[in-house]
C-alpha cells in the first residue's frame, strides 16, 4: 500500500469533519472518494497533503509517518494535489505557472538567482523541460504562452494537472477534476486520469460525477458525515443499500445508478 489511513479524525470546534476513517490505496489504482456535499472529502484531502493538521490518526505514506508534517514536505515526499477551484496565477502564462512545480525539486537559492550561477542556470532549464514535458503530457503543448486568464476552464483544469506532474509525484490528489465542465470535456479528462495511472502514478480523485467514477476507478470509497460508511469495488458501490440512501434527496449529487 502506498498509503494507509488509520483512523483519522478532523474536529473543527465542535463539528467533527472526519470522524476515524480508514483507508487504505495500492499502488498503481486509481482509488476515488465520493459522498454527498460536507460528507468531509475534502478536507480527508487536506490531512493527507498536510493543509490541516489531524486531530488524530495517522496517516503512512510508503510506510512513513506523515501525520504531523507540513505540506510543503509531504509535497517533496511526492504527493501531489489539486484543487476544485483551480489555483493558478491568472496573469501568468502557463508555461510560467508550471515552471514554479518544478522549483520544489530544485536547491537554488537567493544566492544563486542573483550571481546567475550554474546551478541556477542549469535548474531553470530543467524546471523548463519538465513544463514542456508535462505540457505534452496533457496534451496542451500549444497553450504553453497563453495567459492562464484567457483560457478555458477544461483547460485550467489540464493545466493544474500538468502542474502536479511537475512535482514529481507518486500520489497524485485530485479534488473535483471534472468540476465546472461538460460531459465531453468530462470524457476527455478522464481520459487523463487514466494516462497518469498507465505511466504509473498513483490517483486518489474526488468527484460527483458517478458515471466519470464507475468508469475510472479500481476501488471507491464513501463518506457521509464525516465517517466512512462503504468501501468497495464500482459494481459493489453501485448495488449497495446503504451507498444509494445516503445520496437519496441530494440534489447537486448525480444519484449513483443502479
Amino acid at each position: 500500500m502506498i498509503l494507509k489511513v488509520e483512523n483519522l479524525t478532523k474536529s473543527f470546534g465542535g463539528l467533527r469533519a472526519v470522524n476515524e476513517v480508514n483507508f487504505e490505496v495500492k499502488k498503481g489504482d486509481i482509488h476515488a472518494i465520493i459522498g454527498p456535499n460536507g460528507a468531509g472529502k475534502s478536507t480527508f484531502f487536506n490531512l493527507i497533503s498536510g493543509f490541516h493538521r489531524p486531530t488524530s490518526g495517522t496517516i503512512m505514506f510508503k510506510g512513513e509517518d506523515i501525520t504531523k508534517m507540513p505540506a510543503n514536505k509531504i509535497a517533496k515526499l511526492g504527493i501531489a494535489r489539486t484543487f476544485q477551484t483551480t489555483n493558478l496565477f491568472e496573469d501568468e502564462t502557463v508555461l510560467d505557472n508550471l515552471i514554479i512545480g518544478n522549483r520544489l525539486r530544485t536547491k537554488s537559492g537567493l544566492f544563486d538567482a542573483i550571481l546567475r550561477t550554474k546551478r541556477e542556470k542549469r535548474e531553470e532549464m530543467e524546471s523548463i523541460q519538465k513544463a514542456y514535458d508535462a505540457l505534452e503530457f496533457m496534451e496542451i503543448s500549444d497553450l504553453s504562452d497563453e495567459r492562464i486568464g484567457n483560457i478555458t476552464q477544461e483547460q485550467k483544469k489540464r493545466v493544474a494537472f500538468a502542474l502536479a506532474l511537475t512535482t514529481d509525484p507518486e500520489l497524485v490528489l485530485l479534488d473535483e477534476p471534472a468540476a465546472g465542465v461538460n460531459p465531453g470535456e468530462t470524457d476527455g479528462l478522464s481520459t487523463l486520469i487514466k494516462k497518469m495511472a498507465e505511466s504509473g502514478l498513483t490517483v486518489c480523485l474526488i468527484e460527483h460525477k458517478m458515471s466519470m467514477i464507475m468508469s475510472l476507478a479500481d476501488r471507491i470509497v464513501v463518506l457521509n458525515q464525516g465517517a466512512r460508511i462503504a468501501e468497495g469495488t464500482p459494481k459493489e458501490i453501485q448495488n449497495n443499500p446503504v451507498v444509494i440512501e445516503a445520496y437519496l434527496g441530494s440534489e447537486e449529487d448525480e444519484p449513483v445508478k443502479v
